[in-house]
């Protein structure tokens, strides 16, 4: 029987003394094309909690062009579509506020993510959990039926 130093050797060597190795499956085997660990920065947050940021004054402003055009329609004003034209209004502009109020919330999130990258994972989906419960997508329309 021989030492540690030569068993351990025999075995990382693999069956025979193959050549072939103990590793792991894909381990290095140059199919990834990444660099093998997962990075993060700062400033990859904040661009994304920006861009959301954008995204939520592209809604305002979505919103304030569709108040603008609402202006002047009376409901019961002698025309039969006034309305069902403000049903369909208010349904958007319940739709886009609340798009609105979701991209402040995970702006704010993506940007405290930033910040906070000393956080574990856990914390950090956390984060990202909390934010899907408080805002739940709109359920899809027509022949769902369950």
């Amino acid at each position: 029987m021989g030492s540690f130093a030569d068993e351990w050797a025999q075995l990382k060597s693999g069956p025979s003394g193959s050549g072939g190795g103990m590793r792991l499956a894909h381990a290095d085997d140059g199919g990834g094309g990444g660099k093998g660990d997962v990075q993060s920065s700062k400033a990859a947050w904040t661009a994304a909690g920006s861009a959301v940021g954008e995204l939520s004054g592209d809604v305002k402003k979505a919103l304030t062009a569709l108040e603008t055009g609402q202006q002047g329609l009376a409901a019961g004003g002698g025309v039969e579509s006034a309305a069902a034209q403000a049903e369909v209004y208010q349904s958007w502009k319940t739709y886009l506020d609340k798009l609105s109020g979701r991209c402040t919330a995970l702006q704010g999130s993506l940007q405290r993510a930033g910040n906070d990258l000393l956080l574990t994972d856990d914390n950090i989906k956390g984060l990202f959990v909390e934010l899907g419960k408080q805002y739940q997508d709109t359920p899809g329309v027509g022949g769902g039926g369950k």
